[in-house]
């Protein structure tokens, strides 16, 4: 069964632009290049990936595309554009000349719930549909309500929820994060990505079955038709290795039907990102 991972990022480490690795992920502050990424890939059977913004700039998203132009193994990225700028329709079209773009992604998490309601970033939202791009949401349990908004104003808009938004694993608290996902989860253009859980829980000793309830009510909201298998790689690593996340979301769906084990790993990520 072919397996693609749908979230991992690259970066050449710097210490202010990098400020959110933080002492206890010092693991991280190291350049994360292809060439340490391709060999895990193989080991793991993973055909390819799409590579995900960690900066907010043109610049790296250039990056990253000539990245994905010299490692085949990239299948797509996910870029940033400043969706609030005036120009911002010049902007995509100048990135719809890149094929290996696929969508663009803000950091949410670091942001006031109210900042995806502002005019200007709703009308950078209504854009991207225009080019047939998708929109990666980075959030925290406290954004979906405003989310739900932006959503309902953007029923056709491809959007997929970065690691299932973050909820408090390591706390086992599952509401209001199931009730407010749910909510965006009524909406057929809204996809999920089963990533960066590990991170939400307790880094030294988290389980499989502490997992579970998580990836139950992933399942419950978005079916099988409607999730994506992601690594964060590197940023799970402090918490996990690449190959114990892939092994927990295999174990967890191995009593599912092959066609559904291949709609999460590998035939939803082809649809969405249009590989």
């Amino acid at each position: 069964m072919q397996i693609i991972d749908t979230h991992q990022h690259f970066w050449k480490y710097d210490p202010e632009q990098h400020g959110w690795i933080n002492d206890d992920m010092s693991a991280l502050r190291k350049d994360f290049l292809p060439a340490d990424l391709h060999p895990i890939l193989q080991r793991n059977a993973v055909a390819g990936c799409i590579a995900v913004q960690a900066d907010q700039t043109e610049a790296e998203t250039n990056w990253l595309l000539e990245l994905a132009t010299a490692n085949p193994f990239i299948l797509g990225v996910v870029g940033w554009a400043d969706l609030r700028a005036g120009n911002i329709r010049e902007r995509l079209d100048h990135f719809k000349s890149f094929p290996a773009i696929k969508g663009f992604r803000h950091i949410l998490q670091g942001e006031d719930p109210g900042f995806m309601l502002q005019p200007g970033f709703m009308n950078g939202i209504s854009a991207l549909k225009e080019f047939g791009f998708t929109y990666d949401i980075l959030v925290y349990p406290g954004h979906l309500p405003s989310l739900l908004q932006l959503v309902k104003a953007n029923p056709d808009q491809p959007f997929v929820i970065d690691h299932l938004a973050k909820p408090f694993i390591r706390h086992k608290q599952s509401e209001p994060w199931k009730k407010d996902l749910a909510a965006l989860g009524a909406f057929n253009n809204v996809f999920c990505k089963i990533s960066g859980m590990a991170t939400e829980a307790n880094w030294e000793n988290w389980t499989e079955a502490d997992m579970k309830p998580y990836l139950d009510a992933a399942v419950e909201i978005f079916g099988t038709g409607r999730l994506m298998f992601g690594s964060d790689w590197p940023v799970c690593l402090p918490a996990s290795s690449y190959e114990r996340w892939l092994l927990t979301v295999r174990n967890y769906f191995s009593a599912f039907s092959s066609e559904d084990q291949d709609k999460v790993l590998n035939r939803n990520a082809i649809i969405f990102y249009h590989l």
